[in-house]
């Protein structure tokens, strides 16, 4: 008799109540929490856990959510823990032994609490060491997804806190001119805060260490401001790098003449690991005008104006600086949406059998790069990631000269015979057109004929690569047919009637009217749609 091995129960996420001063947003919604299930999990929330995003703890249970009264009991009880924040020590004693925790961790910043999570046989993967160079970790990439709110937030607390409108306006009481805005550092979060402050009607000047940015700051309706000085500074996975004594000299004196003419100042620099660069200084506070506006995104780490107070809006020499360390958590429904899809896909990465177990593959490079403490083991900082190899270029093709100036390029002549041929059968058409033609048709096909050469040679010296503009712009013009086709169904004149062409002309007329006015609006409405797409 054949024994059937018992069902192995799924394993059971948790996902506690953030105990982090400020903080709103919940690791897990419940739109999330059905998808978990689907992967085969089973899911508990402490309650409570999303009040302070919206997110109330029957729209757990309605998703398929078991709701736990209280955090020890989900602690002990989850055999996985997804979190927003790094884990007081208090909750690493009540994480169970063997658990795994996914959330951030910031290890370079926390030394200590990856030793407490190694000592608990834990598998810590930080979703702040997700290697953000690989493509396909694109969709696990938290850090961007909060950027991206944080940039936007920032914004809306600057207009909060500035006395005029963002965009200018002329109305009876005066004209009011619009808002200048500069941004320091054009990562994620300085490229949502510009597209949003341009979007609002504000002038948006930027800056950045990475001159390949340039670009995206123009594209976001931005201008870019370069410093006058050659050094490259990107420091790769999305960062800058820490920029010589010549630079940051360089760069404090246009920040300088930036921060005489801005009402707002948005900074969002940043670098691993390190304090937050000191880019506005005291004295260049005191030069802004009364009623300006400094929102400092990097206060969390230090600030990047020396005048800013971590958590606090103050107002210094007439200046707003704002420096609240929880942009994110004021949008705490979107962040904690974006957040808990990211955490989604890290756990479909985990569970691709979708059996409700997870799998750590350390020779994913994805996974691997997240993984910073695996079962006690400290794995952290890991190796990098294996870019595919470049490929290869192709040996150059022999350029072949051009045997004509045509815009087609190259092409073989005719032949001898053909090109007799070719000239022949027209001339024999042309012959048997005017013995039998009525004179009134030999001038209009006269013109005919001379058309269609200057419209051949028109679009044969122009490049293949303008033909479909060009196209659409002459196909309305050679619409003038239409006229032709007018006359011919206009009513006849008194005394002429018997010169009007018969019903077969009349049908052609009309049937050639409706292939114009095709014709002519298309043409037209293709070249407005393709000019459309050079604008902004």
């Amino acid at each position: 008799m054949q024994t059937v091995a018992p069902a192995v129960p799924p394993l059971l996420i948790g996902v506690p109540r953030e105990t982090a001063p400020g903080e709103k947003r919940v690791a897990t919604v419940p739109e999330v929490v059905a998808k978990l299930v689907k992967l085969g999990f089973a899911v508990a929330v402490e309650s409570g856990a999303g009040d302070a995003a919206n997110f109330a703890d029957d729209t757990y249970r309605a998703a398929g959510a078991e709701v736990v009264p209280d955090a020890m009991q989900l602690w002990s009880r989850a055999d996985v823990v997804l979190k927003v924040r790094p884990p007081t020590p208090q909750e690493v004693q009540m994480l169970r032994e063997g658990a795994t925790l996914i959330g951030f961790i910031w290890p370079a910043q926390n030394p200590e609490l990856m030793q407490q999570l190694a000592a608990r046989r834990a598998t810590v993967l930080a979703i702040d060491s997700l290697p953000r160079q690989l493509s396909r970790a694109q969709k696990m990439d938290a850090l961007t997804s909060m950027a991206g709110i944080s940039g936007y937030r920032a914004v809306i607390e600057a207009a909060n806190a500035f006395g005029r409108f963002f965009n200018g306006q002329v109305t009876a009481a005066g004209k009011i001119p619009p808002a200048r805005v500069f941004i320091a550092g054009a990562g994620v979060a300085g490229l949502s805060a510009i597209g949003t402050a341009a979007n609002l009607g504000a002038i948006v000047r930027a800056n950045d260490t990475r001159a390949e940015v340039a670009d995206q700051v123009v594209s976001l309706g931005g201008e870019f401001v370069k410093v006058d000085y050659e050094e490259e500074g990107s420091g790769g996975g999305g960062y800058a790098k820490v920029m010589s004594e010549g630079f940051m000299q360089a760069q404090r004196d246009m920040y300088a003449r930036e921060a005489k003419d801005a009402d707002i100042i948005i900074t969002t620099a940043l670098i691993p690991g390190k304090p937050a660069p000191k880019l506005i200084t005291a004295e260049m506070v005191r030069s802004m005008k009364p009623g300006s506006v400094i929102v400092d995104m990097a206060a969390e780490q230090g600030g990047n104006c020396e005048l800013t107070e971590p958590g606090q809006a103050v107002v210094k020499h007439g200046v707003t600086i704002v420096g609240y360390t929880d942009l994110v958590s004021r949008l705490a429904k979107q962040a904690s949406t974006l957040y808990s899809n990211n955490l989604l896909r890290v756990t479909e990465e985990l569970c691709k059998a979708k059996d409700g177990r997870l799998d750590v593959n350390m020779d994913d490079d994805a996974i691997r790069g997240l993984t910073v403490v695996k079962e006690g083991s400290i794995t952290w900082p890991p190796p990098p990631p294996k870019m595919p190899a470049a490929k290869p270029k192709a040996a150059a093709a022999p350029v072949v000269a051009s045997k004509g100036g045509h815009g087609h390029g190259a092409s073989e002549p005719m032949s001898a015979k053909s090109l007799a041929i070719v000239f022949g059968v027209g001339a024999l058409l042309f012959l048997l057109v005017g013995l039998y033609a009525p004179a009134s048709f030999l001038s209009h096909f006269t013109v005919f004929v001379l058309a269609c050469f200057v419209g051949y040679m028109v679009v044969w010296n122009v490049t293949p690569s303008l033909h479909t503009p060009l196209m659409s712009v002459t196909n309305a013009i050679s619409s003038i047919i239409a006229i032709g086709a007018l006359v011919q169904v206009a009513p006849p004149l008194a005394g002429n009637a018997s010169d009007r062409p018969n019903q077969v002309i009349l049908g052609l007329a009309v049937f050639a009217l409706a292939l114009t006015a095709v014709n002519m609006f298309g043409g037209f409405a293709v070249t407005r749609r393709m000019l459309a797409m050079f604008r902004k």
